[in-house]
This record gives structure tokens, C-alpha cells and sequence, in this order.
């Protein structure tokens, strides 16, 4: 699951794959804003088949957080 998020990340948000690590943070180390958040995690959605509340978005902390709501909740 995390080298599907993985490529999402680098596809949509063009984000570099060296930085792209479980442990990556989403704004501190990748530059992801709150739009560009929004607009993958929709992405993730459509991709996985999963719907993210704003409740659970706001938790999303690292590259990690996102796999494992994703893998939780498939």
C-alpha cells in the first residue's frame, strides 16, 4: 500500500520519490499545503476507494498516517 500511496504522491503533488518515506511529513518535508492535501487526499479516495472525513484529514501528520487509514478502512 504505501508504494501505491507513494506513486500518488509523486504523480499528483509532484513530490521527489527519494523523499517520499513512511515517516515523511506531509508539510515539514514534503511542502504539501492544505489545498494540495485536499486535492490528494480526493485523489486517494477515488484511487482506493475509501472516503477521509475532515477528522480524520486533520490527523494526517506523516506519509504514514495516510497508509494506514487507508489500510484500515479498504
Amino acid at each position: 500500500m504505501f508504494d501505491e500511496v507513494k506513486d500518488l504522491l509523486v504523480s499528483e503533488l509532484s513530490a521527489d520519490p527519494g523523499d517520499v518515506t513512511p515517516d515523511a511529513e506531509l508539510a515539514s518535508d514534503l511542502g504539501v499545503n492544505s489545498i494540495e492535501l485536499t486535492d490528494f487526499l480526493l485523489a486517494c479516495e477515488e484511487k482506493f476507494g475509501v472516503t477521509i472525513g475532515d477528522e480524520d484529514a486533520h490527523g494526517f501528520i506523516t506519509v504514514g498516517d495516510i497508509v494506514e487509514f487507508i489500510e484500515k478502512n479498504k
